[in-house]
């Protein structure tokens, strides 16, 4: 005996009424019943798709704890070897601290070459404003108009 559902993806007399239905009542029900119609046979595949990376990341977490992932300290059994991996990553990480400090000393050097362009723009700036208003020492004086 076959086993039919009677709301599949597929262009049934009941999945149409349900999309009609679902367009007059609140029209984003139509519109997920028409995406159900047409893609509705591919959800199987994506379920199990989305299932299969949860367990995958439930494995990790159950693993490695549940704050994070730990794997690069776990001891593997070989002394030799985590010796070695031990060595290494206290070599990488005294590297990237370089490079951290490095990086924070270009940045200085950039805010400092922006500072000096600053300055020097506006030197010239207030050097244009000396000469246009004629006076070459200092600030323009402030205008008098004369008394009649």
């Amino acid at each position: 005996m076959t086993h039919s559902a009677l709301i599949r993806p597929a262009w049934t007399p009941v999945t149409i009424a349900l999309m009609i239905i679902g367009f007059m009542i609140f029209w984003p029900l139509g519109l997920a019943m028409l995406a159900y119609i047409l893609w509705g046979d591919r959800l199987d595949a994506f379920k199990s798709e989305v299932s299969r990376a949860t367990d995958r990341m439930g494995c990790a977490f159950g693993r490695h704890g549940r704050h994070g992932y730990h794997g690069f300290h776990a001891r593997t059994g070989n002394v030799a070897f985590d010796d070695w991996r031990e060595t290494e990553l206290t070599r990488l990480e005294e590297e990237r601290r370089k490079l951290d400090e490095m990086r924070a000393e270009f940045d200085e050097y950039l805010r400092e070459l922006r500072r000096a362009r600053d300055q020097e723009e506006f030197d010239a700036f207030m050097a244009a404003r000396r000469r246009r208003n004629g006076n070459g020492d200092g600030p323009a004086a402030p205008r008098t108009v004369p008394d009649s």
